[in-house]
């Protein structure tokens, strides 16, 4: 392996440590969010597939229902979809102000097409694992806030 690999991988596994402690705190604060296990996942991409929703798996991390939603049970899932907002967690350990200015991070295609398919049911949550704030932000929001955009592809043999 080079040392390019090598650093590239350290920062592959550094970042997924940090959204996962991210999703820790997140679920730590009693705010509704929940790390769906893969059957839950699986039930949440059936039901909104059932709707004509594209969503990839690995486009969201955490979800968060308002009102009673059993993610274990397909029917329960599919009847309250409505109260179901999947997340993708963008995490930073950096000391960042609480409005997270000045934060860089990226958006992978898939993250932007099912955030375009889900409309208001797709946020980001954007977590400082240091101070343990958090906001949440949804596409629009994004692009209105940004001060550059550097489209970038990612290629993996």
């Amino acid at each position: 392996m080079s040392k390019r690999d090598e650093i590239a991988k350290h920062d592959f596994q550094s970042g997924q440590r940090t959204a996962k402690k991210a999703a820790g705190i997140l679920v730590a604060k009693r705010t509704g969010f929940v790390v769906p296990t893969a059957r839950q996942k699986q039930n949440l991409l059936v039901a909104f597939a059932k709707k004509g929703k594209v969503v990839y798996g690995k486009a969201f991390d955490i979800v968060k229902a308002t009102g009673s939603v059993n993610l274990d049970d397909l029917a329960s899932v599919e009847a309250n979809l409505h109260r179901v907002t999947v997340f993708e967690i963008k995490s930073t350990k950096k000391n960042l102000r609480a409005d997270f200015s000045k934060f860089f991070f990226g958006l992978t295609g898939a993250e932007v097409l099912v955030a375009q398919s889900l409309k208001h049911q797709f946020k980001f949550v954007l977590v400082n694992t240091t101070t343990r704030q958090h906001t949440e932000i949804d596409l629009a929001q994004i692009f209105a806030r940004a001060k550059g955009i550097y489209p970038t592809w990612s290629i993996s043999f």
